[in-house]
């Protein structure tokens, strides 16, 4: 059984997630509207996999007798000024999830609540991955500068980035 405090703060993740597939399906269509597919596939896949998250958390509470509270979700910008910038906010914004992701852990360990620490941890370890990945994708982007070329071949290169839905939500 989840407290009352820990209810309420999974359920705010869940919120904080629903709004990060929003931010991310909003970057994948303006890349679109820049002539980035490569780029739009990569958001529209980060999109599903932020869902997926949000899946996951609704899942653990209704598994732990908690009840999902669904609010509404903030909006999201709708424009940036280059790829590196579009890639430099994702990256400011999976190092606020991790935060929060980090606060959640530290609640459950102060509630006492092993099972969801055991539940957080597949979080922190996508949270390393999700930094990472971004941060080497800034990393190329800088190293590109204006080359129209490596930009192309760095668009080909994301739009190979395929969906995978996380073994925990496996059916």
């Amino acid at each position: 059984m989840l407290t009352p405090k820990l209810e309420e703060a999974l359920n705010a993740q869940i919120n904080a997630e629903m709004w990060s597939a929003y931010l991310y399906l909003s970057m994948a269509a303006y890349a679109h509207a820049q002539g980035h597919a490569g780029m739009a596939n990569w958001f529209e896949v980060q999109f599903k996999e932020e869902q997926d998250h949000a899946m996951i958390l609704y899942k653990y509470i209704i598994s732990r007798g908690g009840k999902v509270y669904l609010k509404a979700i903030d909006a999201v910008p709708e424009k940036w000024g280059s790829p590196l910038e579009i890639f430099e906010e994702t990256l400011v914004h999976e190092q606020k999830v991790t935060t929060m992701i980090n606060n959640l852990c530290a609640l459950a360990a102060n509630e006492n609540d092993y099972a969801t620490q055991s539940m957080l941890i597949w979080f922190i370890d996508e949270q390393v991955e999700e930094e990472d990945n971004v941060q080497k994708l800034i990393d190329s982007l800088k190293l590109i500068k204006d080359n129209g070329f490596g930009l192309y071949m760095l668009d080909k290169e994301l739009a190979a980035r395929s969906y995978v839905k996380p073994a925990t939500l496996a059916d």
